[in-house]
């Protein structure tokens, strides 16, 4: 009797372990399953990505967010368009930004931490964008625009220099901080004309960004405004002339993803977009040029 009391208890526990071995694989590949989901979302999984943007990318930038929608369902794009400057302050401030899109290399070398060896270019040697990914998106042209019927007959800058020396004209541009305002400064040395001077002279009225001196002269507050060409064709404007490279350098955007990124592979998947000829189409169509 208590021999097969004991093969009884023996079988019993026997059977016991093997369930226990049984389930143990399962209980590891569970654990493993979990690992695996905290390092890395599902694929499809909703997500909002921020994009920085120079206000003059507000019309083409909005109709590229509206046709990735089709390409990436779950990826939503927030979009914040200022001056550059205005941007890059809020960066260093550490606003929430996957993606910075600046009108001119001088804010994004600010940002650049290969560059912070260079005092001139990356002052305050900040480490700030996945140098990686850093490319020379767009390139723009920087114009002479007039209100409707052109009520001084402005036609070149060569004649804005002059009437900007005789003091018998009301100029719109940038602030300081802004790269068409940069740009314009540019146009000032060209022809060896003295902003501060101009400003005393009350020849001059600025503008936050390239909107605000786009509103001026659609508005007809002024008599004419250095804006670029894709600002003139969103506006309506007429644009009486275009600066040379000589007179203001190339006027190239440059685009990188944030090393600060939540979303970086989001970001740059949404960046090599840009690049495609669905959206060169709907840049070349307000007057950028993509830059090869």
């Amino acid at each position: 009797m208590k021999k097969a009391l004991a093969l009884t208890l023996a079988l019993a526990m026997s059977l016991a372990l093997a369930a226990c071995g049984a389930t143990a694989p399962a209980a590891s590949s569970a654990s493993a399953s979990g690992s695996g989901s905290a390092s890395s979302a599902p694929a499809g999984e909703p997500v909002e990505i921020t994009v920085f943007a120079a206000a003059s990318m507000t019309e083409t930038i909005d109709q590229i967010i509206e046709a990735y929608k089709t390409v990436a369902p779950n990826v939503t794009v927030i979009p914040t368009y200022e001056s550059s400057g205005t941007l890059l302050t809020q960066i260093k401030e550490g606003a929430d930004c996957d993606l910075f899109i600046s009108a001119a290399q001088k804010q994004m070398n600010a940002l650049d931490g290969s560059l912070k060896d260079d005092a001139d270019k990356n002052p305050d040697g900040l480490d700030m964008i996945d140098a990686s990914t850093r490319i020379n998106l767009l390139e723009n042209k920087v114009t002479l625009v007039v209100p409707e019927g052109n009520p001084k007959g402005i036609e070149s800058f060569d004649q804005l220099a002059e009437h900007l020396k005789s003091g018998d004209i009301l100029l719109a541009m940038g602030n300081s901080d802004v790269p068409v305002g940069q740009y314009t400064q540019k146009i000032f040395s060209f022809y060896g004309l003295e902003e501060d001077a101009l400003n005393t002279a009350g020849v001059l009225t600025y503008g936050s960004n390239v909107k605000e001196v786009t509103t001026q002269v659609s508005e007809g507050t002024v008599d004419c405004g250095v804006i670029y060409a894709t600002d003139a064709a969103s506006a309506g404007l007429t644009v009486v002339d275009s600066a040379t490279a000589e007179m203001c350098g190339q006027v190239i955007y440059p685009a990188a993803v944030l090393s600060g990124s939540q979303h970086p592979a989001e970001a740059k998947a949404f960046l090599d977009y840009l690049t495609t000829a669905e959206s060169a189409a709907i840049f070349e169509s307000v007057g950028f040029t993509v830059v090869k």
